[in-house]
């Protein structure tokens, strides 16, 4: 689908604002999921898939510190106990039963305690509920397509030129994340991603909502997430897929919105998008 508005929808959008409410809602919406200049972490959970991930790669990084950290221990008192100065007469044993117990059962009660703590945050992940929203998002070479499948209209999505940001509100550190159409979504809601590909393979991705999906051409794989309340706001991603010479310039933009606004975009998008007038309320005649 194109964004080339219908002489209807043209009509609608003129009495309703609506292009104007699409660019004032950049305005009146905190940036929350935005990579940071020299960022070490991770953005802001939004999502509880975001929080149990983010803390699965806490505990993975803790685990990884303390095996790191003993292994150096073990080399450096090896360094200095059995070098030929310290230990004059080397030792002629092949082997210690009780050590090869003890780094075969050690390494397997690890891998076991990994396993039981990364299984459930990957279920969560990979068990699709029925979407409250239902979008599709397909991949362009190089710029993202989505349909709102249960409502029946759909836009493309580019990547802002420097000199268009603050036409749409946002600021010139923005640049090559804001795009000229946003994905917008009610918070507290399941969302439902259905990720496509029209070419090659892109990749669907917003950091803070902890979701990432390989846009494959041919296939339809999906992703889902529930952006918690009280967390509206402007979040950002990328393509996150090797796609071509552009591959750079394919941002995604999300706007997570309170119910009362998802309705009220859902309206004017509708006359937008697919040329349905938005409802007018008509005073009535004492």
């Amino acid at each position: 689908m194109t964004k080339t508005l219908r002489p209807l929808a043209l009509l609608a959008a003129t009495f309703s604002g609506a292009a104007a409410w699409a660019q004032d809602v950049s305005q009146e919406l905190e940036v929350i999921g935005a990579p940071t200049a020299r960022g070490t972490g991770f953005q802001p959970a939004a999502t509880d898939i975001a929080r149990a991930t983010f803390s699965l790669d806490t505990m993975l990084l803790y685990i990884i510190i303390a095996i790191s950290v003993f292994v150096a221990a073990l080399i450096i008192w090896v360094i200095l106990r059995y070098n030929r100065a310290a230990n004059k007469t080397p030792g002629t044993f092949t082997h210690n039963t009780g050590v090869e117990i003890a780094w075969t059962l050690i390494p397997i009660v690890i891998l076991v305690f990994i396993g039981a703590q990364s299984l459930p945050v990957l279920f969560k992940q990979q068990e699709i509920p029925e979407g409250d929203v239902v979008i599709k998002a397909t991949g362009y070479q190089w710029y993202w397509g989505y349909e709102y499948v249960d409502e029946e209209f759909g836009f493309d999505s580019f990547m802002l030129g420097r000199d268009e940001l603050g036409e749409y509100g946002y600021d010139d550190d923005l640049y090559r994340l804001a795009t000229d159409t946003a994905v917008v979504v009610p918070t507290g809601k399941k969302i439902v991603v259905q990720v496509t590909g029209a070419d090659v393979i892109h990749a669907w991705t917003v950091p803070a909502f902890g979701v990432k999906q390989d846009a494959v051409p041919g296939r339809l794989a999906e992703l889902w997430f529930t952006v918690d309340e009280g967390m509206e706001g402007i979040y950002f991603g990328q393509c996150s897929e090797l796609c071509g010479k552009d591959h750079a310039f394919m941002p995604i933009t999300v706007k997570a919105v309170s119910q009362e606004a998802y309705d009220a975009w859902l309206e004017e998008a509708r006359a937008e998008y697919a040329g349905i007038p938005a409802k007018v309320q008509v005073a009535s005649a004492e």
